[in-house]
């Protein structure tokens, strides 16, 4: 039987920006060690499962390494991935049943908006590990029940960063966000992510790091709608609006590989 699964880099317009993910249409659900075995053939940050399902769609993200509760990037692709393949009509949003309950996208012109729960984050003291991982001294950290985040002084600090990736893999099973206020007026704010202990040493574009950035900011900056840069070399923008418990994130995609599973 010959699976569908399609290559799609989220947060961008263009081909071999944002993120890549793959996406995996099965007819029926399959075991977890299989959906293991192809996320680590394919070697992406992420590859999505998708199960059609009463009301919607099962959906399980895998990295190379390990299943997560939550990924933005790869349900993004998801959503892309039915509208274009036909799946489900154009004006049809997306429901998704997950680790992290349900989530749904719809159509916004080019745009893709992603409806997400808020983690919004607690100021903390700095482990004493944090300035000797990133080499650099951070102005403040804070905890979420997602990930930790650190914030630094400039946009060119962020950019600079050369974290010690395999101590950083150790210490948080998870991944670190980096952030602080964007230097331009393009952009709000920026920030970086790394995950080591997941497989990934840096993820080009996070959506899942957005729910716990977006009501960070919100907070700071004193508005709700907000435009950030994930300043990976790859790179790519995430429109984020925090509502109450809810966080919406908005990008667009762009499919480059159909294939099969053999």
């Amino acid at each position: 039987m010959k699976i569908p699964i399609r290559t799609v880099d989220a947060f961008s317009e263009v081909p071999f920006k944002g993120n890549p993910a793959a996406v995996c249409l099965l007819d029926e659900a399959r075991e977890a060690e299989w959906m293991q075995g192809v996320a680590r053939e394919m070697n992406l940050s992420e590859t999505a499962f998708l199960v059609p399902g009463e009301g919607g769609f099962d959906l399980r993200w895998f990295t190379p390494a390990a299943e997560v509760d939550l990924c933005g990037h790869a349900t993004l692709a998801s959503a892309h991935v039915l509208w274009e393949e036909g799946r489900l009509a154009e004006d049809e949003p997306a429901v998704f049943f997950t680790r992290s309950g349900r989530l749904g996208a719809a159509r916004r012109g080019e745009w893709i908006e992603l409806d997400f729960p808020a983690v919004p984050p607690r100021p903390a003291p700095a482990p004493g590990w944090l300035e000797e991982v990133l080499r650099c001294r951070p102005l403040g950290f804070a905890e979420s029940s997602l990930y930790p985040l650190a914030e630094v002084g400039s946009e060119d600090e962020l950019r600079r960063l050369d974290p010690d990736l395999v101590r950083l893999a150790g210490l948080v099973d998870t991944g670190l966000i980096v952030t602080c206020g964007a230097a331009s007026a393009e952009h709000d704010f920026v920030s970086r992510f790394y995950a080591p202990a997941l497989g990934i040493d840096e993820d080009p574009v996070t959506g899942s790091a957005h729910c716990v950035l977006g009501p960070f900011w919100a907070e700071r900056l004193g508005r709700d709608a907000l435009t950030a840069y994930q300043a990976s070399p790859r790179g790519g923008v995430v429109r984020v609006r925090v509502a109450g418990e809810r966080v919406f994130l908005g990008g667009r995609a762009v499919t480059v590989l159909r294939g099969e599973l053999v």
